[in-house]
């Protein structure tokens, strides 16, 4: 049964409009800032139908009652913990021996200061992280156990948590109206940490709040009054977080949402007493989450790169899921085209291996969470999807408690672990895939397999979330390993959100695989796009033609720059570039960054060879006119941990110079695997 009290019709995408609190006061008028909304309003209806929360009482009718929603067993429940795989209860209960003992990491006011002193976001991140991955393996290893032997050193971890002056990430400290530094504890603000811990928090009372008690009654209901006053209290009252969409501050609409409002919802549901209140709760969480539904391409795809789609798209599933649950399937939008679309994502992104289409701050090898992929495609009743889930699930079915899982992940992974390993399991290696609205399309030679070339290019503008700058770039992979990439970003810093972002060389155009036009590069911002982008596919062919001049500033001069991607099924990958300038300035160039070895020693031919640490897969040319360009390469070592284990030491620009400056003129280069020695 879908519920749904209001219409889905607004009157237009962009208007000021008065929002109503969840507390039922209205506040005054926020103008979406300059973001592009599609009025679908699934879960809430149209806001003006509803601005003095005429519809509380049906959302509080749907709900279960407060303290009947059971997701997931207590500890008390013994039985369904004892079920548990006899080799995942020993691993739990041995991270939870480990974490006893010790001293609780510090976390110190001159290392928050840290970030705005000198741009460092580790300093006070690593050891609050610490502090919430011992917790977790503590409250694991309690549940499993059920005889209270770590229950003294959950207290400990809790009390240590709730003393936190903020539970939030240094970097967003600015959030407050004492700005950047600090926190001011009188103004608490909700960030993604703060969202994180007070569910992370909510989960620990709903599992062992009674065992808490015998320690002590005021352990549990110190819990319940932190994430009050840092998470429930302020999502209650507040409507100026820029990440609920009624004021941006000039921020996109992106991860943020829907990432803190699963979290918010999972608090609300499981800690407020009150019936109406909760009922209100979640009603204002709809409208936050439908800002971002209506934000987001028909085409289901996520600007901000696969994986960032496990807080983006997956975490919007989260949120549907725990008001699905909630409400025993009386508040639901899983049967809507468009959720479903924002689920395949992860796997049109999907390359081979732990390899995916990288684009914006994405890394380009992740270990996707399998369980969370195998729910999302049980819930929108797509079976390839869940048949995904279950094939990444089975690559890593390892289970490390409290490894970058939040507890609202960790439990559906441990109780789901006998249903998937059941499950019939495909990686689908689609062939061809398109989403129009990101302009972002791949190919590969056949689909089911990494034999041979893969393509993922696109087109979009200068100013899509966690942007770079990257209209008309591409990526292509040989046998499952990388051939030309786009490098990912660095560990980010002060710098990374900040005016100086394309000071950063992972941001820059000039080291994707996109021209230097008349000596320029592409500029930000959301008026610096493509045009004119055009896709085809066939059984022998897949082809993607944009114009690329208006991603370029004025200065550059360009008329016109028309790229043609060409995949010719199991022969070669062709790269044309057709341009018009309106003066000759400096010779252009085609730029390629590869971690493979690079020997120019053939004029004409560019011969790459095998990625580092393959152990299979072919090498590769790039053949180009030697006549009208110059080849030469430059080395960029790395010293970013993160992307040293993906790319190893270095990687190398490729750059084909024309050899005079023209103002018209057609390059064509062709990437083929190379057969023999």
């Amino acid at each position: 049964m879908i519920f749904h009290p209001f219409s889905r019709r607004l009157r237009s995408s962009k208007i000021a409009r008065h929002v109503a609190l969840a507390s039922g006061f209205v506040v005054s008028s926020f103008t979406m800032s300059a973001v592009e909304l599609t009025p679908r309003n699934l879960l809430a209806g149209a806001p003006e139908l509803h601005e003095l929360g005429r519809d509380i009482p049906a959302v509080q009718a749907a709900l279960l009652p407060p303290g009947e929603w059971h997701p997931f067993p207590r500890a008390s429940e013994r039985e369904a913990w004892r079920a548990l795989d006899a080799t995942v209860r020993a691993d739990i209960t041995a991270a939870g021996e480990a974490a006893v003992t010790g001293e609780w990491s510090v976390l110190r006011a001159t290392d928050i200061l840290n970030y705005v002193r000198v741009g460092d976001r580790s300093a006070n991140a690593v050891p609050r992280l610490e502090r919430r991955r011992r917790l977790m393996r503590l409250v694991l290893a309690e549940c499993v156990e059920g005889e209270g032997r770590f229950l003294d050193a959950i207290t400990d971890g809790v009390w240590a948590v709730c003393e936190e002056s903020y539970w939030g990430m240094e970097a967003h400290v600015f959030m407050q109206r004492a700005g950047a530094g600090l926190p001011d504890v009188a103004e608490p603000t909700v960030d993604l940490g703060v969202s994180e811990t007070g569910a992370m928090m909510a989960w620990i009372s709903y599992l062992l709040g009674p065992q808490l008690d015998t320690v002590s009654p005021l352990v549990d209901r110190r819990i319940r009054h932190e994430v009050e006053r840092r998470l429930l209290q302020p999502c209650f009252d507040r409507a100026d977080f820029w990440w609920m969409g009624w004021d941006t501050q000039g921020h996109p609409i992106n991860n943020w949402n829907p990432w803190i409002a699963s979290n918010w919802l999972a608090a609300a549901l499981l800690l407020e007493e009150n019936p109406e209140r909760r009922a209100r709760h979640v009603e204002k969480a709809q409208r936050v989450l439908d800002i971002f539904i209506n934000s987001y391409p028909a085409d289901g795809g996520c600007d901000e790169g696969p994986s960032y789609w496990a807080r983006a798209g997956a975490s919007l599933f989260e949120a549907l899921h725990w008001m699905d649950s909630a409400s025993e399937g009386r508040i639901s939008i899983f049967d809507q085209p468009l959720i479903g679309a924002m689920g395949r994502y992860i796997m049109t992104a999907h390359i081979g291996g732990d390899w995916y289409s990288n684009f914006a701050d994405a890394r380009a090898r992740i270990v996707a969470d399998g369980t969370l992929v195998y729910r999302y495609g049980r819930a929108v009743q797509d079976p390839e999807l869940a048949a995904f889930g279950a094939w990444l699930w089975q690559r890593n079915p390892a289970f490390v408690p409290g490894e970058e899982r939040s507890l609202g992940r960790t439990l559906p992974a441990l109780f789901l672990r006998r249903e998937i390993a059941a499950q019939n399991s495909a990686a689908p290696l689609v062939r061809d895939a398109w989403l129009p609205d990101l302009q972002f399309m791949t190919a590969r030679d056949a689909g089911g397999t990494t034999d041979g070339i893969y393509l993922a290019a696109k087109g979009g503008h200068n100013d899509e979330s966690h942007n770079h700058n990257d209209v008309g770039s591409f990526i292509a992979y040989l046998d499952g390993w990388p051939l030309f990439i786009d490098a990912g970003p660095e560990a980010y810093t002060r710098k990374t959100f900040s005016p100086q972002r394309y000071e950063i060389w992972t941001m820059r155009s000039a080291w994707h695989n996109v021209p230097m036009i008349n000596g320029h590069e592409q500029a930000p911002g959301r008026a610096f796009t493509a045009r004119n982008v055009r896709h085809a596919s066939t059984d022998t062919t897949a082809t993607l033609t944009l114009d690329l001049a208006t991603a370029y500033p004025t200065d550059a001069g360009v008329n016109s720059w028309q790229r043609t991607f060409e995949l010719e099924r199991g022969h070669a990958l062709r790269l044309t570039d057709a341009y018009e300038l309106t003066a000759a300035q400096t010779p252009s160039a085609l730029h390629f960054l590869t971690a493979r070895p690079v020997d120019l020693s053939t004029a004409g031919v560019v011969r790459l060879g095998r990625f580092p640490g393959a152990d299979t897969g072919r090498d590769a040319t790039l053949t180009y006119d030697a006549s009208l360009l110059t080849p030469s390469v430059e080395h960029k070592t790395i010293t970013d941990p993160r992307l040293r284990a993906v790319w190893g030491p270095e990687v190398h620009l490729i750059k084909l110079i024309e050899r005079r400056a023209a103002t018209r003129s057609q390059l064509q280069v062709s990437i083929q695997p190379v057969s023999t020695p």
